[in-house]
């Protein structure tokens, strides 16, 4: 096995597969990183690593198995418990008889093999395997789930009636000697090895139930230890500095927090129910990096037609949807294309949820009557360029934001509106004149998001009956020679079929007789007059252009325009 080792890269070369200078320079390379020579040839881009692999199997004569389409067992899968799956870097992919087939990232390593075969007691066949794909599969396998159940038992073991309500403020969030905080970690833990966006802890009667939002679905995990909600409620209460024995209302708070390596800002709002308080947790990474407007997934043309918007010296510009619709990602790509040395940036938010440098920011207080109008007004006194106004909610703050925009200041806001055209509508049903919203008003972006098709384990979709009525009622008549996709489902995507979220956008330019209709406030005429447009094009038929390139599915469509 040492010889095959010591011979990769002649055998690359006698397969003709890198070229001499390409190994002298890998060799140049490995005596500053230490690194092994099969790693450094696919990090320089001399050879691909699945090709490698293939012929590093081929050598060792064991087979190459890939983890992306290989049907893993999870319970056979954790007979090797996580320590030593991710410290050897190896996993249980199968059962022969007596035997255990165990994917390894490098075979050739005779410790991990004997560790192994110890600690599964029992002889071991292996296979190679990528790295990349094991860790992934790690990720998803070995979640959280057990152990925030033992903590939970462990916790609610040590509290008695008399006890669940006596913590400690001085005892500090990462401190290991209460339970609860274990627990909370197991379940912060488990949050961002999946990369929910949301935690819900929500008491039943006999039960504590907790969710995580992953792609804007919920996943549920319920944990038999009802002694246990109170617990975890009031220590996410402490330390988001809420008032512990306010129970009968609902509050809001916020705290940070470091796990695996990334920083996230919790946002946390409490509600009183039946068996306790339910809490929801936000999840807002600041480790990672903003995207910029050309990653969020929008078309070319809209694209440039939003970039040229921004780059007016004024004006409005609305993004609209409902809450979870990706607005605030999309404003935030916006202030990053925008964020200059030459321009002053003042938002208004509610809440600040990610800070920008040289950008200023302003969180909305109600308790101090510091509410969008007020700041609104004061900011226009900080001889601002831009102004980003978290939510246009009411007649006064829509009228200032109006009245700033035709004053010389590029606006950007938001609304709570279905699509474009209803937009209109409601802002002139805030009482907003028809000829001022005509003369800033410059385009309206309504967006949705929808999940996309995991790409591991895409397959062919054969649509329902129902499936093609539907399509058939908004006008695609042609779906028999469309072939729509879905996921089949995989380890990658927690068998799901999706793995991520895209972005469905709805554009509309205010120009020609559209502008002239609302300076009339003619709302009969907008419909007819937007779909004249040459980038309007509905969410509905938008969603639709995305599954028919086999980037989402007609299901997610058909819920999406549900919601239109």
């Amino acid at each position: 096995m040492r010889r095959t080792k010591t011979y990769i890269a002649e055998m690359l070369l006698d397969k003709h597969l890198i070229t001499k200078e390409q190994l002298e320079k890998a060799f140049a390379e490995q005596k500053k990183t230490d690194k092994k020579i099969g790693r450094i040839l696919v990090d320089l881009g001399y050879i691909e690593e699945e090709k490698l692999l293939h012929l590093l199997a081929e050598q060792l004569h064991i087979p190459y198995i890939d983890l992306k389409d290989y049907p893993l067992t999870p319970n056979l899968v954790k007979l090797l418990p996580e320590f030593y799956s991710r410290h050897y870097r190896s996993i249980v992919l199968k059962e022969n008889g007596d035997r255990l087939l165990v994917g390894m990232v490098d075979p050739q390593d005779l410790l991990a093999h004997e560790e192994i075969e110890r600690t599964l007691n029992k002889s071991i066949d292996v296979a190679l395997i990528r790295e990349e794909d094991l860790l992934y599969v790690l990720d998803n396998l070995y979640r959280r789930t057990e152990e925030i159940t033992h903590f939970a038992e462990t916790l609610s073991a040590e509290l008695t009636p008399n006890e669940i309500n006596l913590f400690s403020e001085k005892q500090d969030f990462t401190s290991e000697d209460l339970p609860v905080v274990n627990l909370l970690r197991s379940i912060f833990e488990d949050a961002a090895q999946i990369n929910a966006s949301d935690i819900h802890i929500e008491p039943g009667e006999n039960v504590l139930r907790i969710r995580l939002r992953v792609d804007g679905v919920l996943q549920e995990q319920i944990v038999e230890e009802k002694t246990v909600a109170q617990a975890l409620v009031q220590r996410i209460k402490l330390v988001s500095g809420l008032n512990i024995a306010e129970k009968r209302l609902p509050q809001d708070g916020r705290f940070s927090i470091n796990v695996k390596n990334k920083s996230y800002d919790v946002r946390v709002s409490t509600l009183p129910i039946q068996y306790g308080e339910s809490l929801v947790m936000r999840l807002l990474n600041q480790s990672g990096n903003l995207l910029k407007l050309n990653q969020i997934g929008m078309p070319e043309a809209i694209y440039e037609y939003y970039l040229r918007s921004l780059s007016a010296a004024y004006g409005l510009l609305l993004i609209v949807g409902p809450t979870g619709s990706g607005k605030t990602t999309t404003l935030y790509a916006s202030l990053n294309e925008l964020n200059k040395p030459e321009d002053k940036i003042i938002t208004v938010e509610d809440p600040v949820e990610y800070r920008l440098p040289r950008i200023n920011q302003i969180q909305v207080n109600p308790k101090i009557d510091l509410t969008f109008a007020n700041i609104l007004r004061a900011i226009l006194r900080q001889d601002p360029d831009i102004i980003m106004i978290g939510e246009i909610r009411d007649h006064e703050t829509m009228e200032i934001a109006m009245r700033a925009a035709m004053t010389g200041h590029l606006v950007l806001g938001t609304l709570h509106t279905n699509d474009t055209i209803s937009t209109m509508t409601r802002l002139l049903d805030m009482g907003a004149e028809g000829y001022l919203v005509a003369s800033v008003l410059r385009c309206i972006l309504a967006q949705r998001l929808v999940r996309h098709i995991c790409e591991k384990c895409i397959v062919d979709d054969p649509l329902t009956d129902a499936e093609k009525a539907w399509l058939e009622s908004v006008g695609h008549h042609h779906y028999d020679k469309t072939t729509f996709k879905q996921g089949e489902g995989c380890s990658y995507c927690h068998h799901t079929g999706y793995a991520g979220r895209v972005c469905v956008f709805e554009f509309l330019p205010i120009a020609g007789e559209l502008t002239e209709a609302l300076r009339k406030a003619d709302t009969s005429a907008f419909t007819h007059l937007a779909k004249q447009q040459p980038l309007y094009r509905s969410l509905l038929h938008a969603g639709l252009d995305l599954a028919v390139k086999g980037i989402t599915t007609v299901k997610e469509v058909i819920s999406m325009a549900g919601a239109i």
